[in-house]
């Protein structure tokens, strides 16, 4: 067989396109850098994709849902796919890179090798398992998203395992550093029955009785089976094979036991859906600038380059996994929010490596709050900004946290990316005009524990913002409330057909008006809108006065806004 070979050029070069990395790559490419993604699986999503279905979590209490690219991608499925079907949701995903101008996919690939010349990467060489194509990219700058950190291939400094309690100063960390990690599981998804008929698990599997079984919350009702985890005793990409083997063995255990159970709890349940590939919580973690500590989580992360945030707990899975009789994880407390360094999300010694996603520079006490896919997914967008100004300017990625961190952390929270303890700037012509709404321009996008921040308009009415002399409007940056309560998961059963509807408060329609004394003239207007954060362009008005105008929300009521800017 003869192998084909195809050479591919990219600013920047995407490895991995989970939610890190499918964030990384819309992020740049919506800022102006040519994007390419490498994908080793036929869709994005990584472990939230419906290969692995694992839930995307982020950070804990009322009004710090993650923001930005994540919930614009949350919405699209919701609009696009309201039963939340798994096989559907891949396609929002799939959409999501597709519709991007500057950005190219390739999926089905596998990185195999990376050269690199004077500390920098040059090329990475991936081989397409449906082609039999070897495809060598050339890029300016990478970001590693993979999740097992395959660009390591570099030389780039990385850590795996357990630090030591002494080498960070961390009191949950063990007294010895070992290359123990967290596991990985297979989930089960099921379904609601009405006729019971035994299950029969293949001999192969685990046939678990009242002793045997594992000590868990062994019942149907509200389970994703997350705890069905092994591997943390072994190398978690070496060993990802016989790893699989066991949980399989291990799920379809799980499932005869409950299911068959006399006293009847699965009885009214059918397994619906197994998982064939197991979703990691770590392997391995690269070095940067800085790594992220357990102290500095439970301090609140107040650095002055924070470009993200965590709010998960410290969730430290038991490396024995569903083999420990005890707890299967410890939850030590972390605020919510707490801030993410932008030097933890690039190599100390690859001076044009990115990374986002588990394997940011943290240690292990850290990473076991920082690995969850809404945190990781902010880290994502971080990175995909940070490449798009580094492109820009000339800078490396250090470059950019040396002369430009300011304008990343602007531009991440111009385009709804939250920081903690970071007001946006407002701009100049809003702050010129007089307006009903002062509210709508105090530089904060959500509500806060400082209260709320937005401004309920019924239909028709109207934010104003008046000029003392006739100005120039370029265009309207939108924030509206899309239910930050609201986690927007995909479900444990996904066969219901129960919906899930938009956000009652998103404004499904309105219109931007503008007049220089005379009638109101239309800017621009939406008939469907089903976005957070909008920022439309148009051609210049010379105008006096310009206002957005309410139609119906998606709940058919009244619309709730956060900000409005003219510029």
């Amino acid at each position: 067989m003869v192998v084909c070979e195809k050479r591919v050029e990219a600013d920047f070069v995407v490895v991995g396109g989970g939610m890190a990395g499918l964030c990384a790559a819309v992020a740049a490419a919506r800022n102006g850098a040519k994007t390419l993604i490498i994908q080793d699986r036929p869709m994005f999503g990584g472990n939230a994709s419906s290969e692995i279905r694992m839930w995307i979590c982020g950070a804990h209490g009322p009004n710090r849902k993650e923001t930005g690219l994540l919930e614009e991608l949350q919405l699209d499925n919701l609009y696009f796919n309201p039963e939340l079907h798994y096989t559907m949701w891949d396609d929002v995903m799939y959409n999501f890179v597709r519709q991007q101008e500057n950005l190219s996919m390739l999926l089905n690939s596998s990185v195999e090798s990376v050269e690199v010349e004077n500390g920098r990467i040059c090329t990475v060489t991936a081989w397409n398992l449906v082609e039999y194509t070897r495809y060598r990219v050339e890029g300016k700058l990478f970001a590693d998203c993979s999740g097992d950190g395959i660009l390591r291939l570099s030389g780039a400094k990385y850590r795996m395992g357990r630090e030591s309690r002494d080498e960070f100063d961390e009191p949950h960390a063990p007294k010895q550093a070992d290359k123990k990690t967290m596991g990985n599981s297979i989930l089960i998804q099921l379904r609601r029955t009405k006729t019971h008929r035994p299950f029969r698990a293949p001999e192969w599997a685990y046939h678990y009785t009242d002793e045997t079984a594992p000590k868990r919350h062994l019942m149907p009702e509200g389970n994703n089976f997350w705890w069905m985890e092994f591997g943390g005793v072994r190398d978690t990409i070496a060993d990802a094979e016989e790893i699989r083997d066991e949980l399989y063995r291990i799920a379809y255990g799980v499932w005869e036991y409950i299911k068959n159970h006399p006293d009847g709890r699965g009885h009214e349940w059918e397994l619906d859906w197994i998982g064939s590939l197991p979703g990691k919580r770590e392997s391995v973690r690269f070095v940067g600038d800085h790594t992220l500590s357990q102290k500095e989580v439970e301090a609140g992360g107040d650095f002055p380059d924070a470009v993200c945030y965590g709010g998960w707990t410290m969730d430290d899975h038991h490396p024995e996994a569903i083999y420990y009789p005890g707890p299967p994880t410890i939850y030590h407390p972390a605020p919510s929010p707490f801030g993410i360094p932008y030097r933890s999300l690039y190599s100390v010694n690859i001076d044009n490596l990115f990374f986002a996603g588990r394997q940011i520079s943290t240690t292990h006490m850290a990473m076991s709050s920082t690995r969850v896919m809404a945190t990781t997914a902010m880290m994502g967008q971080a990175v995909g900004t940070a490449a798009a100004i580094a492109l820009r300017t000339g800078e490396t990625p250090r470059g950019v946290w040396e002369h430009h961190i300011e304008e990343l952390r602007q531009t991440l929270l111009d385009q709804d990316q939250f920081i903690p303890n970071a007001k946006r700037r407002i701009p100049e012509l809003t702050l010129r005009a007089e307006t009903n709404c002062e509210i709508l321009r105090d530089g904060w996008d959500r509500d806060w524990d400082d209260g709320e921040h937005g401004v309920s308009f019924a239909p028709g009415e109207a934010a104003v913002y008046r000029f003392a002399d006739e100005e120039t409007v370029h265009g309207v940056r939108l924030v509206f409330d899309s239910d930050l309560s609201d986690l927007k998961r995909q479900r444990n059963v996904e066969t219901s057909g129960e919906c899930h509807e938009m956000p009652a408060l998103l404004p499904r329609s309105f219109r931007l008006e503008y007049r220089d004394g005379g009638e109101w003239k239309e800017f621009a207007s939406v008939a469907e809108n089903r976005h957070r954060y909008v920022k439309l362009s148009g051609a210049p008005c010379r105008c006096r006065e310009f206002r957005f105008v309410a139609g119906e929300a998606w709940g058919g009521g009244a619309s709730r806004v956060f900000s409005f800017d003219v510029f």
